[in-house]
């Protein structure tokens, strides 16, 4: 298939509301350079930090606008951190054979920063990503899949699925008892299912009405909630809960940043707490190889034409599903 001249994308154009995002048909299609691959875009899951990215969340301090790698954005950006696609082009230094490969973009990129320790560029975010008909990444970054999985599904991997497993990964979790908060959302669902595959316990942690699809996918206890979201009012408790020697990992604070901590639970109970965004390479080679074992599936709660993006993103905000909520380009089918 001929490759276009132009494409349809979201354009961000600032910090800012929904009007913010803009839906154009004339975007140019972004040319590979050495060592990349253009990918056509079949599917775009939505997370969080598309919504934080939007809005300014992750300034440090009052007034800052920064990104993930505490630098200003540059606007107009094409955000969307995970992608799944085909690669229809390459660059120079890359072998023409990955033309036509299913893949997955990694969220977390390390080779913008030649894998500097702990730095990292975030898909959508610090480079244009997903919202649109084609991207590009650098050919190290991309994965190809093989796997009966639709297009929707495979999307869902890059952000929550490696969140996940990189938690799971950092605190060595085994065939142990483990809370997971936020369980219906899409990295609490990758944590319960990716918890489960290593042997563990789930408890889940989240409303009610969404109980039976988390016992479904594999939870072996549901625990009610309000409204089950990380950080936030309720967090003081989960120290209390956690019992000696627990380990506590959190890669999220949706529900608010900043919550009141008893430093007593944390010396008088020997724990331990961790804080994840880093992720080594196996984080996404173990994803790859567990998915051709179909060890897991994701869940996708509904997918959406690109078009519908504020839409999807104001559905993701009520978070009245359970899973995964997925956008897919003009041209292609989910």
């Amino acid at each position: 298939m001929a490759i276009p001249e132009t494409m349809t994308a979201v354009l961000l154009t600032g910090y800012g509301e929904f009007d913010k995002l803009d839906l154009r048909h004339d975007v140019p299609v972004p040319q590979p350079g050495p060592g990349d691959v253009l990918i056509r875009v079949a599917a775009a899951a939505i997370n969080n930090t598309d919504i934080n990215t939007r809005i300014g969340w992750y300034a440090r301090t009052q007034g800052e606008t920064e990104s993930w790698s505490g630098t200003a954005l540059n606007f107009p950006l094409i955000q969307g951190a995970d992608c799944c696609g085909h690669v229809v082009g390459v660059g120079d230094n890359v072998d023409a054979g990955r033309i036509g490969e299913r893949v997955i973009v990694r969220g977390i990129m390390k080779t913008p920063v030649n894998h500097a320790p702990g730095e990292f560029w975030v898909f959508g975010s610090e480079c244009d990503g997903s919202f649109a008909q084609y991207t590009i990444a650098a050919s190290a970054e991309v994965d190809a899949v093989n796997c009966d999985w639709s297009d929707a599904e495979l999307s869902t991997i890059p952000v929550a699925y490696s969140t996940a497993e990189a938690m799971l990964e950092r605190v060595s979790l085994g065939a142990e008892r483990v809370l997971v908060t936020g369980a219906s959302g899409g990295v609490g669902t990758a944590a319960l299912q990716l918890a489960k595959r290593r042997g563990a316990t789930v408890i889940a942690v989240a409303a009610m009405s969404k109980a039976d699809q988390l016992l479904a996918m594999g939870a072996d206890q549901v625990i009610d909630r309000d409204a089950d979201l990380v950080a936030g009012p309720t967090w003081p408790a989960l120290p209390v809960v956690l019992r000696r020697y627990g380990r506590y990992v959190v890669a999220g604070a949706v529900a608010g940043p900043i919550v009141p901590f008893d430093v007593r639970n944390l010396y008088l109970k020997d724990q331990t707490f961790f804080g994840v965004t880093y992720r080594e390479d196996l984080v996404s080679e173990n994803l790859v190889k567990y998915i051709e074992a179909n060890d897991f599936r994701p869940v996708v709660a509904r997918t959406y034409p690109l078009e519908e993006i504020v839409q999807a993103q104001k559905d993701f905000l009520a978070k009245k599903f359970v899973g995964k909520l997925v956008l897919v380009p003009p041209g292609d089918a989910a």
